[in-house]
């Protein structure tokens, strides 16, 4: 009887220490998919920011030949370079955020 007993305590042991080394992997996986969904809404907010300054990039050329009446613009107009510098560091943090998310196998 006393080995019968000894083999339950083992196989409970057993199944405890496998209950905790999957209860941890869970929490690990599970703090893995929520830094992954912050990083994923972070490109998200850039990307939407990039597009905003797309849009602005337009109206502002828009505005330079309908309303100053030019003819032609350079990317060294103060306000179009401003722009497209911003819409430059937008792209390289996004580029970071691929990367880090790409670290995480997604």
């Amino acid at each position: 009887m006393g080995n019968f007993l000894d083999a339950m305590k083992g196989m409970i042991n057993d199944g405890l220490e496998i209950s905790k080394d999957i209860a941890a992997k869970a929490g690990t996986k599970a703090q893995e998919l929520g830094e992954k969904g912050v990083i994923a809404l972070e490109i998200k907010k850039l990307e939407i920011n990039a597009e905003r300054l797309i849009k602005n990039l337009g109206i502002e050329t828009y505005r330079l030949f309908s309303e100053d009446g030019r003819t032609e613009i350079s990317i060294h107009e103060a306000e179009i370079e401003r722009i497209l510098q911003e819409i430059e560091d937008i792209k390289g943090r996004v580029e970071e955020k691929q990367a880090a998310l790409r670290s995480y196998g997604g």
